[in-house]
């Protein structure tokens, strides 16, 4: 594997560390939750959803993230603010991780924000996303909020490459920084079907550049194929596992893999990869893990 030549930011989001060296750090694993189409939520706009089954699939997680070491946070999607701010509540009585706003606009993302710095739970927060489409009003309201961290998007569909990506970066962090953001995270955004490894690449260069946390959700990419409908349920786990091993490879620091109901599938596939690279960091660079908590003993027992 290989050694970035410049220092390489670390944030600590309510106790989860993000980014490093390759194989210092296990990856972020993030699971989305309450997601458009969500078999657990029954009222989409109210935010009405099945809190047993819920609980059932975060437990399940939490289990996978402290048997594999992958740390996680969650990915809490609404439609609505009521219904987002209903699934922050939850969320932070049933767990004590760091979580996502994510929300279907940018008015959802603003009252939910804004309320998450209202009930004490901006320290646990970030916000999902800042684009170069965040207006005035957006930047204003993630700075009242007290949220100190962001998923930095680099969609730039004008220019799909990995310049492209990493020009939209330097106005993402312009804006970040009018926003008061201090963790950014960097997602160089899938596009297109075959857009993980120009993404992956994209990350590597990041990193390189600017030393910051980037990962992505690769599995958008294989939701976006035609052949996914008539996909058996199998070979979509597969190519999702694929494709977010991919920026692993390159350094990715967190995993945005989709829904939380795919966990069992995501952390195995992850959780090696992270394993595989930690080994050749420890032999090759002589940069062994920081932690015993790392995938490459949990998995190996070395």
């Amino acid at each position: 594997m290989f050694r970035f030549p410049i220092e390489q930011k670390v944030w600590d989001i309510f106790g989860v560390k993000v980014g490093g060296q390759p194989g210092t750090r296990p990856a972020v694993m993030i699971g989305s939750i309450f997601y458009e189409g969500c078999p657990l939520v029954e009222d989409e706009k109210r935010g009405v959803f099945n809190r047993e089954k819920a609980v059932e699939l975060l437990v399940k997680e939490e289990e996978l993230s402290e048997s594999t070491g992958n740390p996680r946070m969650i990915d809490i999607v609404g439609s609505t603010s009521e219904a987002l701010i209903k699934y922050i509540d939850f969320i932070s009585e049933v767990t004590e991780s760091p979580f996502l706003i994510d929300g279907a606009t940018a008015d959802v993302r603003i009252e939910a924000a804004e309320y998450a710095g209202e009930v004490g739970l901006a320290d646990r927060a970030i916000y999902n996303s800042i684009s170069l489409h965040c207006k005035e009003e957006e930047i204003e309201a993630i700075r009242n909020s007290g949220i100190e961290s962001a998923i930095l998007l680099c969609y730039n569909p004008t220019r799909p490459t990995v310049e492209g990506r990493l020009e939209s970066l330097e106005m993402l962090l312009k804006i970040a920084e009018k926003a008061e953001i201090k963790k950014p995270l960097v997602d160089p955004c899938i596009l297109d079907l075959p857009d993980p490894g120009m993404v992956a690449k994209t990350v590597y260069r990041v990193k390189d550049r600017y030393g910051l946390p980037s990962g992505c959700g690769a599995h958008n990419a294989v939701d976006q194929w035609r052949q996914r409908k008539k996909m058996d349920s199998r070979t979509y786990v597969i190519a999702s596992a694929v494709a977010s091993v991919f920026p692993l490879i390159m350094g990715a620091d967190f995993v945005l893999y989709g829904p939380v109901e795919n966990a069992v599938d995501m952390y195995t596939a992850c959780s090696l990869a992270n394993a595989y690279v930690a080994y050749s960091m420890k032999v090759d660079e002589n940069l062994p893990p920081e932690s015993r908590e790392h995938p490459l003993y949990r998995i190996f027992r070395t």
